[in-house]
């Protein structure tokens, strides 16, 4: 707590009856028990050009005593003498240090370190368990530091992956030229996303930022395998000339296994040390990420090279092109 409210203090509460008795001002007497315990500046040493203050203070051995501070001797306006005793109750107390302020409110921060467990599991246990409690009038708790950040970086990841796949989709769409090989590009991302879960799941780690980050990195990866695979079927059949059937389907997975192979084996190497040391510190970001990815990188490859080719040949439209497909 950066504002903790067990700091010592003492206490003095004066009774107003008394003070007023005795004819002495409430501040004065204040001010002598400030003087006494706290010290006055009562002038200034020159040593060069250094400067030191002169403090009148008591005895420093009555300060924490709360027996001595209340027998300090007051006189009053009539030259009786008097203890604090008399004036005021003096007692051992505890408090505040300091109270913090932000934007003209009374502020406590609490501050911890999380490990062994995700901040955003954390935010989420701390936030349900708050629910709960009854929290007095005009009070309510805010998230900051990390978790906020982690949460407004998480809602522009999103809002720009949902941009980025709108562009895709529609680029994709122009350059396929008919729905379903555009379905068929497509379907290989519930197949990089069974992977990519699984895999966050057994590490602990599906809601955060490094893991959706590799999402979005997993999400690239696999269009580019399936447009490699699904443009080569349309270079078989519009350019060779061969027909579209099942050996055509079985050869353009043959031939497009080496290259997509390739890129998962040196993706997944390249990875490998990140998602072994996910757990060490300063990979908050790139252990989850590289977890992800890898999870999502197997079940795509395989997916892609054994259901994409049967569903190419069930629903795909591949078909040489006509004259006048050449301008002729």
């Amino acid at each position: 707590m950066q504002s903790p409210s067990g700091t010592p203090q003492i206490v003095v509460r004066l009774r107003q009856q008394q003070v007023t008795r005795w004819g002495l001002d409430p501040v004065a007497v204040l001010d002598v028990v400030k003087t006494a315990f706290g010290g006055e500046v009562v002038g200034q040493i020159y040593d060069g050009n250094r400067v030191f203050d002169v403090s009148v203070i008591l005895g420093m051995n009555n300060s924490f005593n709360v027996g001595e501070i209340g027998r300090l001797p007051l006189r009053s306006p009539d030259g009786n003498y008097l203890t604090l005793n008399q004036l005021a109750d003096v007692y051992p107390s505890s408090a505040r240090y300091v109270i913090l302020h932000e934007g003209a409110r009374r502020v406590q921060t609490i501050t911890c370190t999380v490990d062994e467990r995700s901040v955003d599991r954390f935010v989420e246990d701390t936030k349900s368990r708050i629910s709960h409690l009854k929290l007095p009038p005009n009070t309510y708790v805010e998230f900051s530091g990390i978790a906020e950040a982690q949460a407004q970086s998480r809602r522009d990841l999103i809002m720009n992956l949902l941009f980025a796949g709108l562009g895709i989709i529609l680029l994709l769409s122009v350059v396929m030229g008919n729905h379903r090989n555009l379905l068929l590009v497509l379907a290989n991302l519930p197949f990089a996303l069974v992977g990519g879960v699984l895999a966050a799941m057994l590490t602990g780690r599906t809601s955060s930022l490094g893991s959706l980050v590799g999402f979005v990195t997993l999400f690239g990866i696999t269009l580019r395998n399936s447009i490699m695979l699904v443009s080569h079927y349309e270079h078989l059949v519009q350019v060779e000339g061969a027909t579209w059937g099942l050996d055509t389907a079985l050869r353009g997975a043959s031939e497009r296994l080496a290259p997509i192979l390739m890129t998962a084996l040196v993706t997944g190497l390249g990875l490998l040390p990140l998602a072994i040391g996910s757990g060490d510190p300063g990979r908050e970001i790139e252990g989850p990420m590289a977890t992800v990815i890898l999870g999502g990188l197997v079940t795509s490859t395989l997916l892609n090279l054994l259901v994409l080719p049967t569903l190419a040949l069930r629903y795909g439209i591949f078909e040489a092109r006509t004259e006048s497909s050449y301008g002729g």
